[in-house]
């Protein structure tokens, strides 16, 4: 058996199949319910004993495994306060 705050490997709980510490629910639930356009707002309806918290940390980690830092790209910041002066046309 292998449990962290996170998740939990058990034979005894589903089988061994990664579940949310505390819960019934497969980690494996949360990706598919992502993969078909689902909100996490909704898998978190359906699986209430899954915490916000919980499943946010469980995406940040896959997150850390798959992507080493050194090659995220945090989102540019663009500074939207500039407006485009009208062009003047040519007589």
């Amino acid at each position: 058996m292998l449990r962290t705050d996170l998740i939990t490997i058990d034979p005894e709980i589903t089988g061994g199949t990664p579940v949310f510490t505390g819960t019934r629910v497969p980690i494996s639930r949360l990706f598919s319910y992502l993969r078909a356009g689902h909100p996490l707002a909704e898998f978190l309806l359906d699986y209430p004993t899954v915490e916000q918290e919980q499943a946010q940390r469980v995406l940040d980690a896959a997150v850390a495994a798959l992507l080493p830092a050194h090659l995220r790209v945090e989102p540019a910041q663009i500074d939207f306060s500039y407006t485009e002066q009208p062009h003047e046309t040519a007589a």
